[in-house]
């Protein structure tokens, strides 16, 4: 006998009178006096089944079901009567009458109530312990069952067009590629390390050089980086690409589809725009604060620093630069949110304060409309053309931070007032990123993005313009305010390379120490190339809606970067580290 001949989800009134065998889990169990209703569950969904004392062959074995047991039921399909039937359900208008029933699996009283409606979530640590059991919930089940949904279209997309899934190394070297490796001692060789890899970007650059023209891999990533929202701590997965003999705006044209059918067809979601907009850093810095702004909605920054300076307020008038986002229906904001969030949100992106004005009825007031004069006012509404009702905050910092302080109080203004559409896709191109970048914390230039792109002006930019000055060939396909992905044309010249090493402080041989494998393969005949890696997981949050990038990974680490449900990390044996040569230090500064 199988245990099962259907699925839970697909019995309808036509199957009335078949033999049916069912296996699941208890969802929900009914004692109503001597019948006994059990509502059964798999992965497609539920069915309800009766037990009758005379009917059921071990009623005695209904009768000690519980919450979550597995079992496996054979009886009848039968129609329900027609104040019974469950509309809200697809298998509502039948049951099944058991004629016998086996428990397959018992279960312990669950650590958290699964299904039942909970007055607040239960702790992440008791929930990412027993993830096999969150599992089961729907809206995690859902999202499981979308992820493999969104990956086979994937596939299928990349396949119609020519391109080869290609499986990159797990185990490689370690290379300054943004962020810190994590390393695996090697047994064959003490004392040396490879290293998981952060991306394949190397090797996809290799395969072009190899010939292999169009490449594609969903590829594992692992980076030791801090966790966040949106960033999985310890690893995630990518829509690797790369391609040869293609400019930017064609790689652009051959990739846009893609995104527009995972919205529209996948999703169920609408594209705001067609063609995605090409948007350089510098204005969508300058117009939203971020490189990756939610254009679902407008509140568009603006630069009022010459009006600033003109005025007898010294904190604009001497600033570098002042801008201003008008934000309509603002005026009803109150004291205590400006200073609570949106102060708090412009100091967090790093800016000094928050200084605000509400207009209403022709006139501005605040705290800081002692300071005009009514011939700045009138400057500053000719300016801005605030509607009324509006308010406006202002920021007065460096270039950099004057952008991303508003940015963060566009983001908080844009959720608090409820304007983004949450059926709505807005998709972007942020294009022309600066090559370098100067790193505080080093003191020195360095790479913007990566090191690998191709500096627009090539060599002679790199020998004649400030370094911080020059731009690259680099993209960023942005959604909704996260970044799905950065790309570029790559840098294939072994002397334009060496320059751009140099400029961000790596000698010659330091750079044929890490990369003389690329060096030395573009020396054999390297085609143009291009590509980028689109999050698979940033991707499922953007398409599902959700906030948090553990709700769309089927097993996660938790903030700390812990597994708790294995374990890990975990110590291992004093015998492993011997054959690895290895000694744990003692605790102590690093």
């Amino acid at each position: 006998m199988p245990y099962r001949t259907h699925t839970c989800a697909e019995l309808r009134a036509e199957n009335a009178g078949d033999n049916v065998v069912l296996s699941g889990w208890v969802h929900k169990r009914r004692d109503l006096g001597g019948l006994i209703f059990v509502d059964l569950r798999d992965r497609y969904g539920l069915t309800q089944v009766v037990f009758h004392p005379e009917t059921t062959a071990d009623f005695a074995v209904a009768e000690s079901l519980k919450y979550e047991y597995v079992i496996k039921v054979t009886g009848v399909v039968a129609k329900r009567d027609a104040k019974a039937v469950n509309s809200e359900l697809a298998t509502g208008e039948i049951e099944v009458v058991a004629n016998a029933v086996e428990i397959l699996s018992a279960a312990k009283p669950m650590p958290f109530e699964i299904f039942e409606a909970h007055k607040a979530e239960e702790d992440e640590e008791l929930r990412l312990k027993y993830r096999f059991l969150e599992l089961r919930r729907e809206r995690l089940k859902n999202n499981v069952i979308f992820r493999a949904r969104m990956i086979r279209h994937i596939r299928d997309y990349m396949d119609a067009r020519g391109f080869l899934e290609i499986s990159t190394p797990i185990l490689t070297v370690s290379s300054p590629e943004g962020a810190r490796d994590f390393l695996v001692p090697s047994r064959l060789h003490p004392g040396k390390f490879y290293a998981l890899p952060q991306a394949p970007q190397q090797y996809k650059q290799l395969l072009m050089v190899a010939g292999f023209d169009r490449y594609y891999q969903i590829a594992p990533c692992m980076r030791d980086e801090d966790p966040r929202a949106d960033r999985s701590p310890g690893e995630f997965y990518q829509l690797d690409v790369e391609t040869s003999f293609l400019e930017p705006d064609e790689f652009f044209s051959l990739m846009e589809p893609l995104f527009v059918e995972l919205t529209e067809t996948v999703a169920g979601k609408r594209v705001m725009h067609k063609p995605f907009p090409r948007i350089p850093y510098r204005e969508v810095m300058e117009t939203y604060g971020t490189d990756r702004p939610d254009l679902r909605f407008g509140l568009k920054i603006q630069d009022v620093s010459g009006w600033a300076r003109a005025t007898g307020f010294k904190v604009f008038s001497q600033a570098k630069f002042v801008r201003a986002l008008a934000v309509p229906g603002g005026a009803d904001f109150t004291r205590k949110e400006i200073d609570e969030e949106f102060t708090a949100a412009a100091k967090r992106a790093h800016g000094q304060g928050l200084a605000w004005l509400k207009y209403a009825g022709g006139a501005f007031e605040g705290t800081i409309a002692k300071f005009f004069t009514p011939e700045e006012f009138s400057a500053l509404r000719e300016n801005l053309k605030p509607e009324d009702g509006s308010i406006i905050f202002f920021a007065a910092d460096s270039w950099q931070v004057s952008c991303q302080a508003l940015g963060a109080v566009r983001d908080l203004a844009g959720a608090n007032l409820g304007l983004a559409d949450p059926n709505l896709v807005a998709w972007a191109w942020v294009v022309d990123f600066p090559m370098y970048e100067w790193n505080d914390a080093e003191g020195k230039i360095d790479f913007g993005h990566n090191p690998f792109s191709l500096p627009q002006g090539g060599l002679a930019a790199l020998n004649n313009q400030d370094p911080l000055s020059i731009l690259a060939y680099q993209y960023d396909i942005i959604a909704n305010g996260l970044e799905l992905s950065s790309g570029a044309v790559r840098n294939k010249d072994p002397e334009v390379m060496y320059r751009a090493f140099e400029i961000a402080g790596y000698t010659r041989a330091q750079v044929d120490q890490k990369f003389g494998h690329m060096i030395n393969a573009f020396a054999y005949g390297a085609p143009p190339h291009c590509g980028f890696a689109p999050g698979i997981d940033r991707l499922l949050m953007l398409l599902l809606g959700e906030k948090n990038i553990r709700s769309v990974i089927p097993f996660p680490k938790n903030q700390r970067a812990e597994e708790p449900m294995m374990g890990s990390p975990s110590e291992v044996s004093e015998g492993q580290l011997r054959e690895l040569r290895l000694q744990i230090a003692k605790e102590g500064p690093v």
